[in-house]
């Protein structure tokens, strides 16, 4: 584990994905989840090169099939480090002949976490290297105690939207697809009151979200504010039953049920010049 602090948070990142599995307050509270198998081993994945499922496991390119993973491989292989400091590190992951097996790409994916106050900022930036067009999709996936540590009640947690949303959310196959029907919001005004039954029928998918933050707790006591400034859609889960909630900013999403085409065509995939890199950033700051 990589740790960095300062006088208000702590945080611990695992070089194998670049995984956020720690967020402390100068307590030594957990904000994350524990992880328990039972429900999900998992804890902040990075999700790259592809979100979310893929018609029959595979991306085509230029009209060659490829193998890939649900939410891709990123979360699956280590991460250089390649800058740190006590409030700060840099991840860093590049294509090798493995991963070119499995995406056709030249690039450099690198996650900085840093601790500003009390906000854990994770800044993700692809890099096209190469002299032809770069395609990927990113997303963030941490999964935060449900209930937070501040003795409030897992009934009484909320996630409260920042901006007025569409009524309508995508709705997920039961083989992981997005299906052409879209199911109805659940949001009360703009809140969500967080419940089990809620995700029964897995994720709850704003496609895209018109909110640039949210904020996650209880009525009373300290939350979390989770700002997603370039990311345009959100993806909330969990497991019914388990003691963590998902809010997860996405670039990208599922394929579509019955989707056949190229890869450039996937909802979300975004595209990055020769030489330029595109940011995405994820903050978490907690508020008293």
């Amino acid at each position: 584990m990589i740790e960095i602090a300062n006088d208000h948070l702590s945080a611990a990142i695992n070089p194998h994905g670049a995984e956020l599995t720690h967020l402390r307050d100068a307590d030594d509270r957990e904000l994350m989840t524990a992880a328990d198998p039972a429900f999900w081993p998992r804890h902040a994945p990075l999700l790259f090169p592809a979100i979310g499922k893929t018609a029959n496991g595979t991306i085509r390119v230029d009209g060659t099939d490829y193998p890939m993973s649900k939410h891709g491989f990123a979360r699956d292989l280590t991460f250089a480090v390649t800058d740190r400091g006590p409030s700060h590190v840099v991840f860093t992951l590049t294509d090798t002949p493995e991963t070119r097996a499995a995406y056709p790409f030249v690039f450099r994916l690198d996650v900085e976490f840093r601790l500003d106050g009390a906000t854990l900022t994770t800044e993700a930036r692809v890099t096209n290297p190469a002299d032809t067009p770069l395609l990927a999709q990113f997303g963030f996936h941490p999964a935060f105690a449900w209930p937070l540590p501040f003795d409030q009640p897992r009934a009484d947690h909320r996630i409260a939207f920042d901006r007025d949303e569409a009524p309508d959310l995508a709705a997920i196959t039961p083989d992981g697809l997005i299906a052409a029907e879209p199911r109805p919001s659940p949001l009360d005004g703009r809140t969500l009151h967080l419940a089990d039954a809620l995700f029964a029928d897995d994720a709850l998918v704003w496609n895209p979200v018109a909110s640039g933050s949210v904020a996650y707790g209880a009525a009373t006591g300290p939350h979390l504010r989770i700002a997603f400034p370039e990311t345009p859609r959100l993806g909330i889960w969990t497991m019914p039953g388990a003691s963590f909630v998902c809010v997860e900013p996405w670039h990208g999403i599922a394929d579509p049920a019955g989707f056949a085409g190229d890869y450039k065509d996937k909802p979300g995939v975004f595209e990055v010049a020769p030489g330029d890199t595109k940011v995405m950033t994820m903050s978490v700051t907690l508020v008293p």
